[in-house]
Parts: structure tokens; sequence; C-alpha cells
């Protein structure tokens, strides 16, 4: 008897029982269930929801591993000077960085997922329902979006907070009016401020003064938009830098390459709507392009606080911090985002354009996606009611304009044309 048919007949043993929904939860996650349908009127396909948030994960794992040696290469750059001369295999590709993000990520990501399934099992036998797949998404954004040096227990109490508050209060998966990655990423921001912004938790072992020489400010993480921040305009990373992800940030939110590629790997497989994407990017640039033209135009003097993050180059907000994660990942989840096609349109480019309106004028902290997404959440169904509301006004107003033409019976015509 193999491993799928004992499982089968434990769960039969104990179908009803208390502890049954958190039984079923692994039976199903290890194998598909024994009862399928066979005859009738049913829709048959490959795509569940555990099959689509495995797709969305396929997905990120290249920014986590990605994320996992980019630790490691800006703890050691920061200590030992970057290199002169980059080479991928000798300087980031190596064991040694390898290790080092390996020891600092994968806890994130253990606690992210523990705490996350294990609330998410207690309401499942508290409901007595089916535990829901809708957080093996959001705890691989998770640690994704956060610094490297976050403390696990405030991560444990973070996503304690998102899940429940974010999620479970509304009643589980599809009925969250929030993005519950993003409430989390809100409540560090808002309760542990320190630990989410400035120059020293985005490098391993800034926080804490651990370097080389013992000097509590030999290792600065300073990130691009923090540099922009306090107005310099001179940084070290080139544009190649910034595209590949070879610079400081959120764990996985710095290579702009891989999360273009997964994109277009979730628009390809129609997990994520391709609307949303698009029209942020165009909301960003937007945005940008009006900064740009406010500081051509010499109407905002360069020792102005905002005057660095305004004349930086429109198109490379895209490059930097977690816009482009946000776009891609964050701002497409079907659940809290426009439902209307003419909706996602609306919904994506105003979180670009804010996103960006955002990072500018907040110099405190010059990031501004995720409060962007979370405020366009609240808005969704707002969009999506106008919408649907516009489009009913002119299907009505198409109907009272249109002309009937009644049949002609044996040759006499049964009734005039007539405009109803």
């Amino acid at each position: 008897m193999g491993m799928k048919e004992k499982l089968h007949q434990i769960k039969l043993k104990y179908r009803g029982k208390k502890m049954a929904p958190a039984f079923n939860a692994i039976h199903t996650f290890l194998y598909s269930p024994n009862e399928t349908t066979h005859s009738g009127s049913h829709v048959r396909s490959a795509d569940d929801l555990k099959r689509t948030m495995n797709t969305v994960i396929m997905a990120l794992v290249p920014c986590l591993l990605f994320g996992i040696f980019n630790a490691g290469y800006q703890h050691y750059s920061a200590i030992n000077g970057f290199p002169a001369e980059f080479s991928l295999f000798e300087h980031f590709l190596t064991w040694e960085n390898f290790w080092l993000g390996a020891i600092t990520v994968l806890p994130i990501v253990i606690v992210s997922y523990g705490v996350g399934l294990a609330i998410e099992f207690i309401f499942a036998v508290i409901k007595g329902h089916e535990v829901e797949e809708g957080y093996l998404v959001t705890g691989m954004l998770v640690p994704l979006i956060v610094p490297v040096d976050t403390p696990l227990w405030m991560l444990a109490v973070a996503v304690a907070f998102g899940v429940v508050i974010g999620k479970e209060v509304f009643g589980g998966t599809g009925m969250n009016i929030l993005n519950p990655a993003l409430t989390i990423r809100a409540f560090l921001f808002f309760a542990y401020p320190t630990w989410m912004s400035g120059d020293k938790v985005w490098v391993h072992g800034a926080k804490e003064g651990v370097t080389q020489a013992g000097s509590a400010d030999a290792i600065s993480g300073e990130t691009v938009l923090g540099y922009l921040a306090q107005g310099s305009t001179e940084f070290s990373y080139s544009l190649s830098d910034m595209f590949y992800g070879f610079i400081p940030g959120s764990v996985g939110e710095t290579s702009t390459v891989l999360i273009l590629l997964g994109g277009l790997f979730l628009v390809f497989s129609k997990i994520a709507s391709w609307r949303i994407m698009l029209s942020a990017v165009i909301g960003s640039l937007a945005m940008g392009l009006i900064f740009n033209g406010i500081v051509a135009a010499e109407w905002i003097p360069e020792y102005s606080k905002f005057y660095g993050l305004m004349s930086f180059e429109y198109w490379q907000h895209l490059l930097v911090g977690g816009l482009a994660f946000g776009i891609v990942f964050m701002a497409t989840d079907p659940v809290t985002g426009s439902q209307t096609n003419r909706g996602k349109w609306i919904y994506g480019f105003l979180i670009g354009f804010m996103s960006v309106m955002i990072r500018v004028f907040n110099p405190g902290y010059p990031e501004g996606v995720f409060l962007a997404i979370l405020l366009m959440n609240v808005f969704a169904p707002t969009i999506d009611h106008y919408v649907v509301r516009g489009n009913i006004k002119r299907r009505m107003k198409r109907l009272k304009t249109a002309t009937i033409h009644p049949k002609v019976t044996d040759g006499v015509e049964a009734l005039k044309t007539e405009t109803v």
C-alpha cells in the first residue's frame, strides 16, 4: 500500500473530526484527491487555486535565489570594498555569498511560512472549513519585501497581525480587501520604522555594527533612493547594477531583470493582468516626467530636499526600490485589485503615478509603492463600481436610440418602424 492510499484511509477514518481540515490540507497538498468526477456537465481544468499559487511561487523563486547571493555580496563588498572589475562568478555567485545569504534569508522564509500557515490551520480548525492555499504566495512575498536583518520575532508579530487582521477577519482567502503581504509590510514600517528605513538595514551586519575593523560606522548600505532623498545625485551604482540587481535593498526587490522575466511568465501563464502592469508602468513614467519637467523649468532650487528625487531620470525609477516588484507581484493580486478591464487600466495607472509621487514627497522613507498599492486596494471596488455604472448608462443610451425593424407578414407591414 502506497503513501497516498494510507493517507486516504486515515482521511476516511477521521472524517468529521475536529482536526480533519488540518489533515486534509496536508493530504491535498501532497496528492490530488481520490474523488474525481467521471460524468455529467463539469468544467474540467488543470488549473485550481493550489496550482495558481504554485505558479506564482515559481516566478518568485529566482528573485529569492538572487536575493540570497546578493545578501552575501553586499555584506562582503561593504567590508572589503566593491571590486574594480566585477565578475559574476568570481565576485557574486560564490559559496561564501550563498552561505551567508542562506543563513540570513532562509530563517525569514521559515518564520513567514511557519507563523502564517499555523494561523491558517488554527482558523480552519475553529471554523471547520478546508485550509485555503492563499497564504502560499503571501508566505513567499513577505521575505522578499523586508530588509535582510529583520528580527525574526518582529516578523512573526507582523505576520500574525497581517494574516488575522488583514485577511481572516474578512473571511479568509478571496474576501480580503487589502493585500496581506503589504499589510504585513505596512505594520512593520509603522510599528518598527528604524528597522525598515535608513542606511543600516539593507546590508547584513550594518545594523549591529558587525564589521571587520569593529567600527559601528564601517558598514553602510545606503540605497540609491536613500542617496537621492538626501539630495545627492552622485552614487557608485551604474545602470547595469540597478538593472541586474547588484545594489542594496529588500531581499527580492533589487533585480529588475528577474522581476521582468517573472512578470512575463505570469502574463503568458494568464495568472497576472498585463493591463495592470502596463498601466502602472505608464503611470510611474508620467509622474517621473512631470517631476523632470519641473526641474528642467527650474521651478525648484537645487538646495531643495526634493531636488535629488525630482531630477532622477523618469524611467530609472523602475530600476530602483520596490516599484517594479510591487507592480508585477502585488498590484496584480486578483483578489484586491480591480476586476473590470477598464478598471484595471485606471487602477494600475494610479498605482504607478502615486508610487513615484509618494517616493519624492516622503524623503524620510523614499519608497511609496506599498502605500500606493494599499490605497488603491481600498479604492478598487469603487473604481469597478463606476466602471460598471458607466457601462450600464452607455447601454441604456444605445437602447433608447435603437431602431426596431418589425417583420412583414403576407406583404403587409404589421407595425411601423419605431424608435424605442
